[in-house]
């Protein structure tokens, strides 16, 4: 009998993969123009670093939040303004995680912002956006691609959903990040990558 019920289980599941996957558009001119904000529970920012030359090390903020202003008929001129919890930073070490906070002086430097300055398409559904990286105080310019993943009325109910991924190079040692004794055990680059879901307000 259990193994029943998951033969059922498993083949619903699978008929509805095919109907989500057909609502997805990828056409950035089909979404909705307006103003989005960001859907914090399906929102990841996660960053590694090269470790002793050996392995990549992943953390991940939990807490985002932020709006874009979306130009359907012309991607480029969208824009978006992000904010970034950092005390919400998740490590697989918490005595590490601990550690880092007080590195991104938290208490005085809660939240790291990103702010976009201009966007240029690099393809049907690509394109690199430029901005501005604010953390502990500091401002640098940071490039990013982005790949629009789709849009489409939410499946759970409200308005139009959009996905993207970015990705994107930093040094910490721009933003002052070298402070500790174990900065030399870890590489100066800092891989982003960011996947991200905005509704429509």
């Amino acid at each position: 009998m259990h193994r029943i019920a998951i033969a059922v289980l498993s083949f619903a599941l699978a008929s509805c993969l095919p109907v989500l996957a057909q609502n997805v558009s990828t056409d950035p001119a089909k979404a909705p123009s307006g103003v989005y904000s960001v859907n914090a529970g399906h929102t990841q920012v996660l960053f590694s670093i090269l470790h002793l030359g050996l392995t990549d090390y992943f953390g991940r903020f939990d807490k985002v939040s932020g709006t874009m202003n979306y130009d359907g008929n012309r991607p480029e001129r969208s824009s978006v303004n992000i904010s970034v919890d950092m005390t919400s930073l998740d490590l697989p070490s918490p005595r590490l995680a601990d550690d880092v906070k007080n590195v991104f002086g938290v208490q005085q430097y809660p939240a790291a912002t990103f702010k976009s300055i201009s966007i240029a398409r690099t393809g049907p559904n690509t394109g690199r956006m430029s901005g501005l990286l604010t953390i502990r105080d500091v401002t640098k310019p940071v490039t990013l691609d982005v790949t629009f993943n789709g849009g489409e009325l939410n499946q759970m109910g409200g308005g139009y959903a959009l996905g993207f991924r970015a990705t994107g190079t930093i040094k910490r040692s721009d933003f002052g990040l070298t402070q500790m004794i174990w900065s030399r055990f870890v590489a100066d680059d800092v891989h982003l990558i960011i996947e991200a879901m905005f509704d429509q307000s």
